[in-house]
């Protein structure tokens, strides 16, 4: 072996240590788990779909941490905790659903939420409707569907109506918390709108 080959190990092995040297000064020696964000603390929430689907989203994700807030922990370890457990305590539910309806007052605050009229053939194109019903509907000027249908009301209806204990206990071991919940969610919105809506024609 030449003095050139018997060099490059003993300069791998320099290299290595002055690498582990840098990593050492800035802090490296030292492991700190990574904490979740209170969720205390708002945070931006981007939901990835639009119409009922995004806005469910939102106010799923917000009331999350307003109830993780409510109940002193992070919203991960919520959702976690929740899974574990697999059904909510009395306690429980009614944190969540005061915090779902507090969400409501954020994105309310917020100027986040869309008109009813923004959601309403989405609605229609849902519903099973006769044509002269769904025509008659459509022809309903926005500011009328706007007025007759707050949209923070129809969430707060469609929120004080769900049953959270029998749509939790369903999950298989709690999985898919926020799924189940927007999935409700959702469908109680659908519905609330196109009641509301429907009472407006004579």
């Amino acid at each position: 072996m030449s003095p050139r080959q018997a060099a490059l190990p003993l300069a791998a092995v320099v290299a290595v240590a002055a690498l582990l040297g840098v990593q050492l000064a800035q802090g490296g020696g030292r492991y700190e788990p990574l904490t979740p964000p209170s969720a205390c603390q708002e945070r931006p929430v981007t939901p990835q779909s639009d119409g009922v689907d995004g806005l469910v989203e939102s106010l799923v994700l917000t009331g999350l941490a307003e109830t993780a807030c409510d109940l002193g922990v992070s919203r991960e370890e919520l959702v976690l905790d929740l899974a574990q457990q697999g059904r909510l305590t009395d306690g429980q539910t009614r944190a969540l659903r005061t915090g779902l309806l507090a969400a409501v007052d954020r994105l309310q605050a917020a100027g986040t939420l869309p008109p009813a009229s923004a959601l309403k053939d989405e609605v229609l194109a849902q519903a099973d409707l006769s044509p002269f019903v769904r025509g008659a509907i459509g022809l309903l000027p926005d500011g009328v569907v706007d007025a007759a249908v707050p949209t923070d009301e129809v969430l707060e209806r469609a929120i004080v109506a769900l049953d959270l204990q029998d749509l939790l206990s369903d999950l298989d071991g709690g999985s898919g918390i926020e799924d189940a919940v927007e999935e409700a969610v959702t469908q109680a919105v659908r519905d609330t709108v196109l009641d509301r809506i429907r009472g407006l024609l004579p």
